[in-house]
Formats: structure tokens, sequence, C-alpha cells
């Protein structure tokens, strides 16, 4: 059995949403605004309009305005990564929901939302200030 696995996300516009990705550092190919592929490390992220994710799942996407399906979290090498990272966001039009900030003392971390709404994290995580069990 295949241990890849691609997760399917549904966006308004296609090219649109592969141009976003792309200007945030990501690597987005799309076919037209027919669907996209979207590579981070070895995830893959297939996008897809509105209407095609739908016929997939047999129901509606969720609406973004109101609620959150999931959180993307990325690893970030440093807390410099994760600001020039989040810089990059509000230059391309996403939204943070998340300002850049420390959490629970070995944390450093943000939160934004692509141009469809879905939520994502990158965090850099300082095991070496991780608290011991």
């Amino acid at each position: 059995m295949s241990q890849e696995i691609w997760i399917n996300l549904p966006v308004k516009d296609v090219e649109r949403s592969t141009a976003f990705f792309n200007e945030i550092g990501f690597h987005a190919v799309s076919v037209g605004n027919e669907r996209a592929k979207l590579a981070i490390g070895q995830t893959t992220i297939l996008l897809f309009p509105d209407a095609a994710f739908e016929k997939f799942t047999g129901s509606k996407t969720a609406d973004t305005a109101y609620s959150a399906e999931v959180i993307f979290s990325i690893g970030a090498e440093s807390r410099e990564e994760v600001d020039a990272f989040i810089q990059k966001v509000e230059f391309a039009g996403g939204s943070i929901f998340g300002k850049p900030s420390e959490i629970d003392g070995w944390m450093y971390g943000a939160g934004f939302a692509d141009l469809d709404g879905h939520r994502w994290n990158l965090l850099f995580m300082d095991e070496s200030k991780m608290p011991k069990r």
C-alpha cells in the first residue's frame, strides 16, 4: 500500500491561489483553473475549484468566514524565518490571525489565512528550551 497522502483543498480561483502560494515561497503549478499541485516539503496539496471539491466529497465546502475545517502547521527553521514568511503572506494578500509571538517559552509562531480563508500555522520549536517531563 502506498504511503503517500494528498490533501485536497477547495479554492475559489485556482490560478489566483497558485500565484499566492508561489509568492509566499511554496512551489505550486496549476493546470489552468482546473487544478493545481502545491508541494511543501514532502507533502502534496491539490487545489481544486469549489465545485469539483464538492463533487468529490458529496458535500458543501466549509464557509471559512465562519468556521475552520483544518489548520496546516508548517515547521520553521528559526524565529527570523517565521517573521520573514509572515511578511510575505501579508504582502501577497493573506491575512494574519496570529501575529508572530513566543508560545510557552520554547515555541515561536504565527497564524495566517490564505486567500480562501484556509488557516495555516508556521512554528519554530527550540527543543533545547522544551520542558522536560
